[in-house]
């Protein structure tokens, strides 16, 4: 009980002394009625680890947290960017699961599973009867131990059966980078770990480096991750002694800068984000844009400004805490407001209209506002039919059966379409004439990106889909402005 009692009071040093005091003075007695009076014995520590610490954490902030071992253990992992696999990419669709990729010397590819083989039960569940969320559990789950895999190649009527443990993998963080056109270059950061400073200028430099043109930057999706892994990755962009961002709060006042001795790229930048690209991607595309160092497009971002600090407690434990906000370069906060929680006010939605280097107007008090708004055009209805259909990946594993090597910018051949209309026929589907012609150049640019990721992996399918892709093609458009 003492150890617990230490870390109940490291969780709410928030308070004055005496409040504390009699805070946990309070939260003792009703303790002690329960053990008393209870129906059954109290188990003191689940009733801290997993209600009073937790519950008085929640109403803070949503990020706030109590972490116990096996959480804390599970955040140095992600930390280094380690988790457990079997080493595929695969496609998921409803009730079928399908192998674009598997990576060199992974269990995947060293049992002989290959692109196009369909993954039809696990650890003796079927997949068929599943929903895509409830396949993207199974397949979770089944990374956490050693997993029984049944699988159909292609051709096969009755399926395979693999016994496959999975290993420790590094995943990267820059996930993606090619030549959009000759002198533009490409770069996905999927998050900021330890490490994605550097991996970005080692990309940026195999793409062409000082001679680049320009350099379109894909944050979508980004969750943040290492701050200080956002800081060293705006140094490669903002001159030195420019304002990468500042933090303030009860005890914390602090301000980042590019170091002096930094030899930041000169090229133009777009930076594309989403709704969920948050914290230290947020971080990064506001000190650019506030810098008019990059243009912005895609969605207004998620809203994650807090500064929060992980501090190791007793038993293995830890707590997040928050204890500051985090402000762009031109003052405005990236944290959106907390209605509802004890941080609301310190979070309302300023009024104020904030100036960019050249005295451009964006706003703050709730993520970061693109230059330019994208919203995704609603896809055909045959073209949404054969997306979540799968029609595409199978008919892409028959079409390469015994056919010579694809080059990495394969264009359809002129009966490529004819062939699929034919697959889609013979399974049933017949689209009319009017529909089939008003998505034809999706459906042939579809063919080709299903048939590079299955011949030559999805980095080169993504160089496909980039060539219609809407927030990359926007983001191209700006840098050509």
């Amino acid at each position: 009980m003492p150890r617990i009692v230490l870390l109940l009071l490291a969780a709410v040093c928030l308070h004055a002394e005496d409040e504390l005091e009699q805070a946990v003075r309070k939260i003792f007695g009703v303790l002690r009625v329960v053990e008393e009076h209870g129906a059954d014995t109290v188990n003191s520590e689940r009733a801290f680890y997993g209600g009073i610490i937790p519950g008085m954490l929640r109403r803070l902030d949503p990020h706030s947290a109590f972490m116990d071992p096996g959480q804390f253990a599970q955040l140095k992992r992600m930390q280094r960017s380690e988790s457990k696999g079997f080493g595929s990419v695969v496609s998921i669709l409803p009730g079928r699961v399908i192998v674009l990729q598997t990576l060199p010397g992974t269990p995947m590819q060293r049992s002989g599973i290959s692109a196009g083989d369909e993954i039809v039960a696990i650890n003796n569940i079927a997949l068929a009867p599943l929903t895509p969320d409830q396949l993207v559990q199974v397949l979770s789950e089944a990374r956490q131990g050693q997993a029984l895999v049944h699988v159909r190649k292609p051709g096969n009527a009755r399926p395979l059966q693999f016994t496959l443990t999975p290993q420790e993998m590094q995943a990267p963080s820059v996930e993606r980078s090619f030549l959009l056109e000759p002198g533009i270059g490409y770069l996905r950061v999927a998050s900021f770990d330890e490490s994605t400073a550097r991996d970005m200028k080692t990309a940026i430099d195999k793409l062409g480096g000082t001679g680049l043109k320009g350099l379109v930057l894909d944050l979508r999706n980004n969750p943040g991750g290492a701050v200080s892994s956002a800081l060293d990755a705006a140094a490669l962009f903002l001159q030195p002694g420019q304002v990468i961002l500042s933090a303030k709060g009860r005890r914390v006042s602090a301000e980042e800068k590019v170091p002096a001795i930094s030899t930041p790229y000169a090229f133009p930048v777009s930076v594309i984000v989403t709704a969920k690209t948050a914290s230290a991607a947020e971080i990064l595309t506001g000190a650019l844009q506030d810098h008019d160092r990059a243009t912005v497009v895609g969605e207004p971002t998620f809203g994650k400004g807090l500064v929060q600090n992980v501090m190791p407690l007793k038993e293995g434990t830890a707590l997040a805490l928050t204890t500051a906000f985090y402000y762009t370069p031109s003052g405005r906060s990236i944290q959106k407001p907390l209605a509802g929680m004890q941080l609301e006010h310190s979070t309302q939605k300023p009024a104020d209209v904030f100036k960019t280097d050249k005295g451009r107007e964006v706003r703050g008090g709730g993520g970061i506002e693109p230059d330019f708004a994208i919203q995704q055009p609603a896809p055909k209805r045959l073209e949404q039919f054969l997306d979540a259909s799968g029609a595409y990946t199978v008919f892409a594993t028959e079409y390469l059966r015994g056919k010579p090597a694809v080059a990495p910018k394969f264009e359809a051949p002129p009966d490529l379409l004819d062939k699929f209309r034919a697959y889609l026929s013979q399974n049933r589907v017949q689209p009319g004439i009017a529909e089939w012609f008003a998505s034809a150049d999706w459906i042939r640019h579809r063919l080709r990106q299903e048939i590079v990721n299955q011949a030559l992996g999805v980095e080169k399918g993504d160089e496909i889909e980039a060539e219609r892709e809407p927030y990359i093609q926007t983001a191209l458009g700006a840098l050509r402005r």
